[in-house]
């Protein structure tokens, strides 16, 4: 059962019908207590009416034998005050439900009734004047036997004042058999009808909860073949509607997409680490085996230059990979104005212009990022390098600027990629690995900043380094 429930169209389905069926027994119950409310209300008219006319007949001082009681659909008895029957419908043969159960009067045959000119001393006060008929009936269901036939009745009760009778109640009843036969038809018409209104809505629901979820088949199936075959390249087909299935598909594609570039730009840091790296091991091994054949030939300064670069490098790949994999950066205040000035100083040919400005984050990851701006400040200067620390509203800036060529437009997102040299003139020992300003910007990513470069009116590369303040120590 519980797998013949795992999917989600069985679950739609299942759910719709039980909701419409708990609506249709609730919309059909109302409709049944109404239609039998409205049916029995109008044969208690019927039943009231035919009291009032024999009740009016009595107002008029009519004697109990000639009054109109030979209807035969329509049982009528009148009572006294105590309870005495005086007369009633000629074939009512049984009567339950008016309070008065015999059906002939004590005083007289049962369709003659009595001759009505006698006085009863057993009538007591009543409110109602001689000659006059109570406004408000009293109802109550029963049964009747008229001529053999026994039926259910609604009996009306209308009490009538009399000159010389004293107070009478009438009761007449109506038939209820064909209220209940339509009763009886409505109930079997929405026996019928409701099964096969349930089974129309579960179809509909079916079918369209399956066409609704096909996209999403389409979209698991496509993911599936992606991980089979690992090619990122692929794409889920994506719906021509505007629902949230085509948005689901939209967004899928967008991460196969945004995982595709992860995955390359972890290849292409592979090959390019792998590149870099053995041009510094080949290099120092060879030396190493030189000096081992020929120890006066040994270049240590040259020797100690690879290995410093090879450390340098191993230090940036390391770090590059922990920021990859999402290393937090450590919660400690650090004042951008002083970072600055350390690195600045023992540098030539740089000034620094800062006013305090701290921020969260690791003091160890912002100055290296202070550091590879200024290696790549000094890099490219003719001259000058001028740093500037300054608040910007909820901000601290970081400038760092150099009078060099500057970094052409075209290029400036291009720079801080891993491994990017823009020039031949940035040759592999001069210019770095191309590590520098993509370990930069992500550093600044990682604490809520941003790093971007723009020229200078003079020509060179600014350098701006966005980072959120914090307030500072009261």
């Amino acid at each position: 059962m519980r797998r013949r429930l795992g999917s989600v169209r069985a679950r739609a389905t299942l759910g719709t019908t039980l909701v419409v069926a708990v609506a249709l027994l609730a919309a059909g119950t109302a409709v049944l207590l109404s239609l039998w409310t409205n049916l029995s209300g109008q044969a208690g008219t019927r039943a009231e009416r035919t009291a009032r006319e024999v009740a009016a007949e009595l107002a008029a001082g009519q004697p109990y034998r000639e009054l109109s009681l030979d209807d035969d659909d329509r049982p009528v008895q009148v009572v006294t005050e105590d309870g005495t029957l005086v007369a009633v419908s000629e074939h009512l043969e049984r009567i339950s439900g008016t309070g008065t159960d015999t059906v002939r009067p004590a005083t007289a045959p049962a369709a003659a009734g009595g001759d009505g000119d006698g006085d009863d001393d057993s009538v007591g006060a009543s409110a109602l004047e001689p000659g006059e008929i109570a406004e408000d009936p009293s109802y109550s269901d029963g049964s009747a036997t008229v001529d053999g036939d026994s039926a259910d009745y609604r009996f009306a009760a209308v009490e009538v004042e009399t000159e010389d009778r004293g107070t009478l109640t009438v009761y007449a009843g109506a038939p209820l058999s064909t209220e209940r036969t339509a009763v009886r038809t409505a109930l079997t018409v929405m026996l019928t009808g409701f099964p096969l209104l349930l089974a129309v809505v579960a179809g509909v629901t079916w079918l369209m909860t399956r066409r609704a979820l096909r996209p999403v088949e389409g979209i698991r199936r496509e993911m599936a073949a992606i991980t089979a075959s690992a090619d990122l390249a692929r794409r889920v087909p994506e719906p021509d509607t505007h629902d949230e299935v085509a948005r689901l598909a939209r967004t899928t594609n967008e991460t196969l997409a945004a995982l595709e570039a992860a995955v390359e730009r972890q290849r292409r840091f592979v090959a390019d680490a792998s590149h870099e790296l053995r041009s510094p091991i080949a290099s120092l091994r060879t030396q190493l085996e030189v000096g081992a054949a020929h120890p006066e030939l040994l270049d240590v300064p040259g020797a100690v230059e690879d290995t410093v670069r090879l450390q340098s490098l191993a230090a940036d790949l390391l770090l590059l990979a922990r920021l990859d994999a999402g290393e937090r950066p450590v919660d400690s205040r650090v004042d951008l104005a002083a970072l600055a000035r350390e690195e600045a100083a023992g540098r030539v040919r740089v000034t620094v212009d800062a006013e305090p400005a701290e921020v969260s984050g690791s003091p160890g990851q912002l100055r290296r990022v202070l550091a590879n701006l200024l290696d790549n400040a000094q890099r490219h200067a003719r001259e000058a390098v001028t740093v500037t620390v300054r608040r910007e509203g909820g901000r601290a800036v970081v400038a760092v600027a150099d009078d060099g060529e500057g970094v052409p437009e075209a290029d400036r997102e291009r720079v801080f990629e891993r491994f990017v040299r823009l020039d031949a003139a940035r040759s592999r020992d001069d210019g770095g690995a191309g590590l520098g300003l993509a370990i930069a910007r992500d550093v600044a990513v990682r604490h809520g900043g941003a790093l971007t470069v723009r020229g200078t009116p003079g020509g060179g590369a600014l350098f701006e380094l966005r980072l959120p303040t914090v307030r500072p120590l009261q």
